[in-house]
């Protein structure tokens, strides 16, 4: 234990000696936390319309009215043919064009039915698919009101026929707001990014400027000397999640509504495993320039795999085992459910179980990998 507190005085003392290290701790993560989430919003608004009307009529001018009052199109032109409006999106100067044909009006009145043209712009996938979604959407929506679906030919009104109404409301989040849904994930990829690369690079700095032999010649146990290296970053590493809760709080007004303790006690295990992922690759590696490749491949697969961006559920069978195997999928699925959901031990013990697994698996290999020749 005396050969421990050596070693961890000396760690703080390194970290604390050099304050390029404690900003990058600190002040990095708070910044990309305040300024992300705006970035990384998924809502799409503001959707670029070229409105093509051929007719003229009353019904294409209400149709246009309902769109624009939906809040979600802005009306970019008024083009005078469909090819007019093809332009305006190779230019990049609007996202979808719909065409109304001439007779639109008159075609509704007589047959009761009339195409219109739409048109989207694939190149950014989820605009595409949500703005044709949205306009899909206002057009259903303006057919409904139409009055030759309520009325008659000949003017009279019609019985309005018997219909199930679905009244839907959102759990948890009940404005749908995105913010609440991508903050806690954010703040989980930046613990990961600050322990995983601080953790991984600290080993290899030791073998690059040679204090590593010194090391290695006194009767420091392997497990003294990894648990030396992880304890002082999982310190930093709490405090980074302190401060990143209150950002949450100061900022985007989120309070998690689940246990403060559990939040912790989750943030605690995944710190242990992150930081013993970061000590096994720099085992590894033999200069700061290979624990930073290793260490940027596997935020990769943490980034795209981890249920930030997609649901793990819609994942192909052989992507789901992949997530399932890494420790920053469970946790960004705890923190949502204990921030979001307010979810106690009894729902979420089984993800702490596979944090736990990953702590001991990732550090024994850690201590197990790392050469100590006395």
């Amino acid at each position: 234990m005396r050969r421990l507190l050596f070693l961890l005085q000396k760690e703080f003392r390194q970290i604390f000696r050099d304050p390029t290290i404690l900003r990058m701790i600190f002040m990095v993560p708070t910044m990309q936390l305040i300024i992300m989430p705006f970035a990384a919003n998924f809502e799409v608004k503001n959707v670029n319309l070229a409105f093509v009307d051929h007719d003229h009529s009353q019904y294409s001018q209400e149709l246009v009215n309902k769109i624009s009052s939906s809040g979600y199109f802005q009306l970019v032109g008024d083009p005078q043919s469909f090819q007019d409006g093809l332009e305006l999106i190779e230019y990049g100067d609007a996202d979808l064009v719909l065409e109304v044909p001439s007779n639109f009006e008159k075609n509704l009145v007589r047959e009761g039915s009339q195409k219109v043209n739409l048109s989207v712009d694939a190149i950014n996938g989820t605009k595409a698919s949500l703005g044709g979604a949205y306009l899909r959407s206002v057009i259903a929506d303006f057919n409904g009101d139409l009055d030759i679906n309520i009325k008659l030919p000949d003017g009279t009104s019609v019985e309005p026929e018997a219909k199930i109404s679905v009244a839907s409301s959102s759990w948890y989040n009940p404005r749908a707001e995105y913010k609440y849904y991508i903050v806690p994930g954010i703040l989980v990829l930046l613990l990961t990014m600050i322990g995983g690369n601080m953790s991984a690079l600290n080993i290899v700095k030791e073998k690059e400027i040679g204090t590593i032999e010194q090391i290695n010649v006194t009767p420091v146990q392997k497990w003294e000397f990894i648990l030396g290296k992880l304890i002082p970053f999982w310190i930093l590493g709490i405090i980074v999640f302190t401060i990143g809760l209150i950002v949450m709080f100061i900022v985007y007004g989120i309070v998690p509504q689940g246990s403060f303790l559990l939040l912790y006690l989750f943030a605690e295990v995944y710190l242990v495993a992150v930081l013993g992922m970061g000590l096994l690759i720099s085992t590894f590696a033999d200069t700061q320039v290979q624990a930073m490749f290793i260490t940027f491949f596997f935020m990769m697969i943490f980034m795209m795999m981890s249920g930030f961006f997609t649901s793990v559920d819609s994942m192909a069978d052989w992507a789901k085992a992949v997530s399932n195997f890494t420790p920053v999928t469970h946790f960004i699925k705890v923190v949502r459910l204990i921030v979001l959901k307010g979810s106690g031990f009894s729902e979420v013990w089984v993800e702490l179980g596979y944090l736990g697994i990953f702590a001991v698996v990732l550090n024994g290999l850690a201590i197990w990998n790392y050469r100590k020749t006395n």
